[in-house]
């Protein structure tokens, strides 16, 4: 078929410059193996185009990608089947011109080749009407669609309102109003109606059926968005050819203050926050398959409060069904996770703020209209009294302190997800579990104490030599103790409970300096960003290859990892992951007893 070429820069320029051409391919065109004796350079300038140099995996390129063709390695390249490919080529060393041509790639090889089409409309039917989001290097992006429409505070969201025409989805959506967490100060702003989504896709409209990575932001139960720029799901889509889709909720306050003694229509707003992102797992049941998901292989993953929304999840029978496997990382503390709120302690929460607003059973409608400052405001002030009175450690400096969290009230929450008996909720039963920590967490931060030891004695060096064989003896004076033990907990009694497998791991490399509270993010997102940049190529590779693996089929695996155990209690199979990452058993069980000897799990 016909190839359009013309010259950009001769290879006789009096210059001496790099011979340069732009070059056209017709759909289905595509060009014999060849070779450039001094290498080539592609830049792609339009339409959808495939590259491939021998015996690596076939590259397609969109506008503004770049490929090199090293000097003397044979390749092809040329456009998809459905759209025509332009790109400059050039010929980098003008020495070096010499050209050979080999067989073409054959009929039955290019039909094998992954389809892919231009869009340069990519409008997305959803049940409440159609949304329009961009496209660019090979990712469709939708941002800020309404899952759901909060019409009233401290009740559940509705069905959204459907709207005419196509909406565009081009702008993150609002957040919720952001509350105080660990001994921060509230920021307010954001809005109560803030049930929106953000969608990153390879294709729609395909019939992809790819896994669906549905991410739960940290920032406790109290802060944080979505729409971090560090969470966007650009480079983890592409790369692992999935379905990142972000999640906005009611946080704080708005989230999970109980007022379910003050009427009916409140029955549930100890747990709208939740409720929000169980709206959210529905919506992506009635829609996800159009932007090329499968809705019947839905992963829950989060980092932090992110994690321990996912444990609520597990925990609560209303979520049931509406995934199938869940990921947290560093998403437990013995008053977050591994514990809610008790009704006890919710209740009287409830009774503080409503004292300081002066609100009663006689005009709780009141509190529909008072500002969030004033509500945020009294919320925080009847947080430090409950801690105080119920003696609540505080997770981060000495003393009591709480946050906003979840309240197992009987019903949403039928127990704790951690049951008193030592078993797990019956609602996770059935969901693997992928749960970790990181060696570090907050020991290397200067944040309001760290749980670490001043000193290395001779019994500590010895243990987290055997526990962490290779790191420095100096490491072992920041070793996580608030997180692990809690971690450890629910994988033991997870798996205990006979159902689907636990996957444990640490998080021990230290490609930003040390393996601190997010520092896997960069990684598995493939992003620069809050978090820093996290580290090399070859981490990167492996961190979202093992996340997305666990998404496609419930196993982490990666080239890069040995085969990855089940964790039982006997043989306590843990991951370290780490540049060299190696399967470990019970490897840190007595390290724990010196560092945290008052937990029993």
């Amino acid at each position: 078929g016909p190839v359009y070429l013309s010259s950009i820069i001769s290879g006789d320029n009096v210059a001496g410059a790099p011979e340069m051409h732009y070059v056209v391919f017709e759909p289905g065109v595509i060009n014999n193996w060849h070779t450039h004796e001094g290498g080539q350079i592609l830049i792609a300038t339009d339409g959808i185009g495939y590259h491939q140099i021998e015996g690596q995996p076939v590259e397609v390129l969109y506008p503004g990608d770049v490929a090199f063709c090293p000097p003397g390695v044979k390749h092809w390249h040329g456009g998809s089947a459905d759209t025509s490919f332009a790109h400059i080529a050039v010929n980098t060393n003008p020495e070096k011109p010499g050209l050979e041509w080999f067989d073409i790639l054959s009929d039955e090889e290019y039909a094998q080749l992954p389809r892919v089409k231009e869009s340069s409309d990519p409008v997305v039917k959803t049940t409440a009407g159609s949304v329009r989001g961009s496209f660019h290097n090979g990712i469709y992006s939708y941002l800020g669609i309404p899952y759901a429409e909060a019409k009233e505070m401290f009740v559940p969201a509705s069905e959204v309102t459907p709207w005419d025409g196509v909406r565009d989805a081009l702008d993150y959506g609002a957040t919720s109003p952001q509350g105080s967490f660990l001994g921060g100060s509230s920021s307010g702003g954001g809005d109560n109606n803030c049930q929106n989504l953000n969608i990153w896709t390879p294709g729609i409209h395909d019939g992809g059926k790819r896994p669906v990575m549905v991410w739960l932001h940290g920032g406790g139960f109290a802060s944080g968005s979505a729409n971090d720029a560090g969470y966007n799901g650009t480079n983890l889509s592409s790369y692992g050819d999935v379905v990142v889709v972000g999640v906005n909720h009611r946080l704080n306050i708005t989230g999970f203050l109980d007022l379910s003694d003050y009427g009916e229509k409140y029955r549930y707003s100890a747990n709208v926050g939740i409720m929000d992102i169980i709206d959210a797992l529905q919506w992506i049941q009635d829609n996800i398959e159009a932007f090329g998901g499968d809705p019947q292989n839905v992963t829950v993953f989060g980092q932090s409060g992110g994690g321990a929304k996912v444990l609520a999840l597990m925990g609560t029978p209303y979520a049931k069904g509406l995934f199938q496997k869940g990921i947290i990382q560093s998403g437990a503390t013995p008053t977050v996770g591994e514990t809610f709120h008790s009704l006890e302690v919710s209740k009287r929460l409830t009774e503080l703020v409503l004292e300081k607003l002066n609100i009663s059973k006689n005009n709780i409608e009141e509190i529909q209209s008072i500002p969030y400052s004033e509500l945020s405001a009294a919320g925080d002030a009847a947080l430090a009294q409950a801690a105080q009175e119920y003696q609540i450690a505080a997770p981060l400096a000495e003393g009591y302190g709480t946050e906003w969290e979840p309240v197992i009230e009987g019903d949403f929450f039928p127990t704790e997800v951690l049951t008193g008996d030592g078993g797990f909720a019956e609602s996770g039963k059935d969901i693997p579990l992928l749960i970790g920590s990181n060696l570090n967490e907050w020991t290397t931060f200067n944040f309001g104490g760290d749980n670490t030891e001043d000193t290395v004695s001779e019994e500590l060096a010895a243990a987290f030599a055997t526990a962490y064989p290779g790191k420095p003896e100096s490491e072992a004076a920041h070793v996580d103790t608030l997180i692990r033990p809690s971690i450890r907990r629910i994988m033991v009694q997870k798996a205990n409970q006979g159902g689907a497998p636990v996957y444990g791991y640490v998080f021990t490399y230290e490609g930003a300096g040390s393996s601190y509270h997010g520092a896997e993010l960069p990684l598995i997102f493939r992003n620069d960003g809050m978090f820093g940049s996290g580290g090399s190529d070859e981490m990167k590779d492996t961190m979202a290859d093992l996340w997305v693996s666990f998404a496609r089929n419930g196993v982490p695996s990666a080239d890069s990892v040995p085969e990855w155990e089940p964790f039982t209690r006997d043989n306590g199979a843990t991951m370290i992951l780490d540049e060299t990452s190696y399967m470990a058993h019970h490897h840190d069980e007595e390290l724990m007893k010196i560092l945290a000897p008052e937990y029993d799990y």
